[in-house]
């Protein structure tokens, strides 16, 4: 029978392991791995109770690539999805390799000890797993992720190039909390504290967060929010893989009080991943921050709102000279994700797209030896399934002119 291995029991893995859960006859029988036990049964409980399914766990270190193996050909999945950190992303892939496993994640690899995060180490892997006849999948999240096959979607059934992108990210929802990052701290601060970058014929940097702007989103709900300029690693593939592309930005929302607790926490030094002495012991101030932050995966209950996450994708029209601009888009509502698998719409956002790659691979539309970025696949089910799985798409044709 089909095995399935999910590896990671964050607020995203729980979300993986819901969706995989209500899609059994595809994905067989269901593993979830993480370093605490006890995460794992406590969303194998709220499984079962949901869905029935059975979900079967096992404590792991997936920073023990030994180990990793010793498990995988225990169990012999079909895929690993990895829904750990994307420190583990190598360890993984190595176990993967070893033993003859396909495999998925979320986030491109970062070390741990510098805040630069990149695809080179994976695309590394290209000809390895060309040569073991398994495939890699990267980065089947929503941003990045959903966004790449938005892009592609857009290449194959709209436009013959597309010039410009900009991949808007907006969260509307409201957790009541002075402070708190909607998925790891440590992850989302590394990410938005470094320098802004995008690519304009060649890669421009700015000084983080230093480029905003406010946008209309098409939810009402939503409605204007300011948006901030930085990097994000789909930016990375999809500015070599978009045939005319001239220009590709990624832009985040954060609210006024958000920005002032991240400039108090930046300028006394708690952002920093530089080892301090604490009474006669290393710490890392941010991994100590993360400690004392909310867990994101509490949040849930708490938070009400709306996300809305897009490409505003302008081209040239298929057999046609005139340019139009297109957003793709969706919009996700916060507690109805919590009443679905418990959990807000961000770490939702993310495990439905994991658990629609991995369907793909499992079903052999998407079965192809190699390291892939989403871009390069066929978008078409994975779309069709986004509308199935809950997270349904949109599409507005724009009048306006792209952000300046």
């Amino acid at each position: 029978m089909r095995k399935t291995l999910i590896v990671g029991a964050g607020g995203v893995g729980n979300v993986v392991v819901h969706k995989c859960a209500q899609d059994a006859e595809t994905f067989g029988e269901i593993w979830l791995a993480s370093r605490t036990l006890s995460r794992c049964d406590a969303i194998a409980a709220d499984v079962k109770a949901n869905t029935g399914v059975e979900i079967r766990t096992v404590e792991l270190d997936a920073d023990d690539v030994a180990a990793t193996v010793k498990l995988l050909r225990e169990i012999q999945p079909g895929i690993l999805l990895n829904i750990a950190l994307p420190y583990q992303d190598l360890s993984l892939m190595d176990a993967c390799l070893e033993a003859g496993v396909h495999y998925l994640d979320t986030a491109n690899y970062e070390p741990p000890d510098t805040p630069k995060f990149e695809y080179k180490w994976q695309w590394a892997y290209r000809e390895r797993f060309e040569k073991a006849g398994l495939m890699a999948i990267l980065g089947s999240g929503f941003d990045p992720g959903t966004t790449n096959v938005f892009c592609a979607h857009a290449l194959k059934h709209w436009f013959d190039e597309v010039h410009y992108v900009d991949i808007l990210d907006a969260n509307a929802g409201d957790h009541g909390l002075p402070f708190a990052t909607n998925f790891n701290p440590e992850i989302n601060l590394r990410e938005i504290t470094q320098r802004g970058r995008y690519w304009e014929g060649e890669w421009k940097e700015t000084e983080p967060l230093a480029v905003s702007h406010d946008f209309d989103f098409p939810d009402p709900d939503i409605g204007t929010r300011r948006i901030y300029l930085l990097f994000h690693e789909e930016l990375e593939s999809l500015a070599q893989n978009l045939p005319g592309l001239k220009r590709i930005r990624f832009w985040m929302t954060f609210s006024e009080k958000y920005i002032a607790h991240l400039r108090v926490l930046e300028n006394v030094g708690m952002t920093s991943i530089e080892p301090v002495d604490f009474e006669g012991r290393p710490i890392i101030p941010l991994q100590f921050l993360k400690k004392i932050l909310p867990d994101p995966a509490s949040l849930g209950p708490l938070t009400k709102g709306k996300t809305c996450i897009g490409c505003m994708i302008q081209g040239r029209l298929k057999n046609s000279e005139r340019i139009a601009t297109k957003f793709v888009y969706n919009i996700c509502d916060h507690q109805a994700c919590y009443r679905e698998v418990k959990s807000q719409a961000i770490s939702y956002t993310a495990g439905v797209p994991a658990m629609i790659g991995a369907r793909q691979v499992i079903l052999g539309k998407w079965l192809r030896p190699g390291v892939w970025n989403l871009e390069q696949l066929d978008p078409d089910p994975f779309m069709d399934d986004l509308n199935a799985w809950g997270l349904p798409w949109h599409v507005l044709e724009v009048d306006q002119s792209l952000l300046p």
